[in-house]
């Protein structure tokens, strides 16, 4: 079994429809000692499949649109955040807080580009100066590190070997679920999607997504929805910073405002009623007191489809910890594998959040599809944790490319938007009489109105 024959599988497609799918393989792109290469391909693969699939039912056609994988395309998407620029300028993705660090007994990696976290990571190992953080830890073991930080509300991680993560419970938790989870919500008949004509064909036209995701994942799972023809509004706390750079790469075809779910219920339920799909990306239960369980939203909304990402899973002791993908890839053995014996590696891409992303979607889009035929909501979930598994330990490398990736130019463009002039990656979703790219470019985060237009 393919990558992109395990994606589509764990989306429930129909095998039937993977030969409509080609691909341009190129070599160099993705380079890495785990396959990368081919678990982006699979789930941007699985994505477009998805979508194709969506827009012939909706238009009426004979035959699902042929979709074309190519290297180049995914390569330059799945680094989009490196290749953005704002007015010519490059932004800075990691804050220098944001590293590797020796410690007594290996190595840990911390994650602080938000203010609040950076704050809990000093506070976390007692230093008021960031200069001396690095000799308070080089005194302490990684594993107590890692324990200390979370415990204050920080972001740190020990550097483990495959097999120590392995042997973890919180591995073993990870390990026994699917890559994707199902779950049915209601029997309720949900309202039919109308018939699609014109071009390009938009299989999400008019699906209504809420989207309540931070940092890549999420965000990259609904910008691609967006690109696709659904009104996707992304809703954040107003007390909740963003990285405005973060947002330009994130941000294309989408509109963001700003709710106090605690003050403002009524409009969050006004929004909620005319839904259908939500997106969270917060840790597990963070959102539940709020009454935004899947179960509690399918109750309110019948019909209603529920996509749910976590970094560690929705399990095991790990599962209320926050967490990042460059965080997850040090705790699962990635960081060790891709680095050397003097120092962890990483990744190519940040691939957990990327791929997770498109498939997040891919799955989104199925079950829209299941929807229009059965009319009941669906809950999905994904773990950043269970996607490195399959990278780790499910994914056979694939053949040779007969083509090369030097440039990324191909798959750049570039736009004027209300942050200024922007550089960007192209999405990498192509199928025929699809679309190109997004009808909008991403505004000032938090400064659209609360409602549907």
């Amino acid at each position: 079994m393919t990558a992109l024959d395990h994606t589509w599988s764990e989306v429930g497609g129909d095998p039937a429809l993977l030969p409509r799918v080609t691909t341009v393989v190129r070599e160099g792109a993705l380079e890495a000692r785990l396959p990368v290469r081919e678990l982006a391909r699979a789930c941007v693969g699985a994505c477009a499949l998805a979508a194709a699939e969506l827009g012939a039912r909706r238009a009426g056609l004979a035959e699902v649109p042929r979709v074309r994988l190519d290297d180049g395309a995914i390569a330059t998407a799945f680094v989009s955040e490196r290749h953005l620029l704002v007015d010519g300028r490059a932004p800075v993705n990691f804050a220098p807080l944001s590293r590797f660090w020796r410690t007594a007994d290996g190595w840990v990696r911390t994650h602080a580009n938000y203010p609040h976290h950076r704050a809990r990571l000093l506070a976390a190992l007692k230093v008021a100066d960031p200069d001396a953080l690095e000799a308070a830890l080089a005194e302490r073991s990684s594993r107590d590190v890692e324990d200390a930080v979370y415990a204050a509300g920080g972001l740190a991680v020990a550097l483990r070997t495959p097999k120590e993560w392995a042997a973890h419970e919180q591995a073993v938790a990870v390990a026994g679920r699917p890559l994707v989870e199902h779950e049915r919500l209601t029997a309720a008949r949900a309202r039919a999607l109308p018939p699609l004509d014109g071009t390009p064909l938009l299989p999400a036209a008019g699906v209504r997504v809420l989207d309540l995701t931070r940092v890549i994942a999420g965000p990259v799972a609904t910008r691609t929805l967006a690109l696709l023809g659904a009104d996707v509004l992304r809703l954040d706390a107003p007390q909740l910073p963003e990285l405005a750079d973060q947002h330009a790469d994130t941000g294309f075809g989408k509109r963001s405002a700003r709710l106090d779910l605690a003050a403002d219920r009524r409009t969050f339920e006004e929004l909620l009623a005319a839904a259908d799909v939500v997106v969270t990306g917060y840790r597990p239960g963070a959102l539940d007191r709020f009454g935004l369980s899947a179960q509690a939203l399918a109750e309110r909304r019948p019909g209603l489809i529920v996509a749910q990402l976590s970094a560690w899973g929705a399990y095991g002791p790990w599962r209320e910890r926050r967490g990042f993908d460059s965080l997850v890839q040090v705790a699962t053995g990635i960081a060790a594998t891709e680095g050397s014996a003097e120092r962890p590696g990483a990744l190519p891409a940040q691939a957990l959040d990327h791929g997770t992303g498109y498939l997040l979607a891919a799955a989104v889009l199925r079950a829209l599809t299941e929807r229009e035929e059965q009319g009941d909501g669906r809950c999905v979930r994904f773990a950043l944790a269970r996607t490195s598994d399959w990278l780790v330990n499910g994914i056979r490398p694939g053949a040779r490319g007969d083509a090369g990736y030097d440039r990324p130019d191909a798959w750049l463009a570039e736009r004027e938007s209300a942050l200024g002039r922007l550089r960007y990656a192209r999405s990498p979703v192509s199928f025929e009489g699809g679309p190109v790219d997004w009808t909008r470019p991403p505004g000032v985060w938090g400064a659209d109105p609360a409602r549907w237009e």
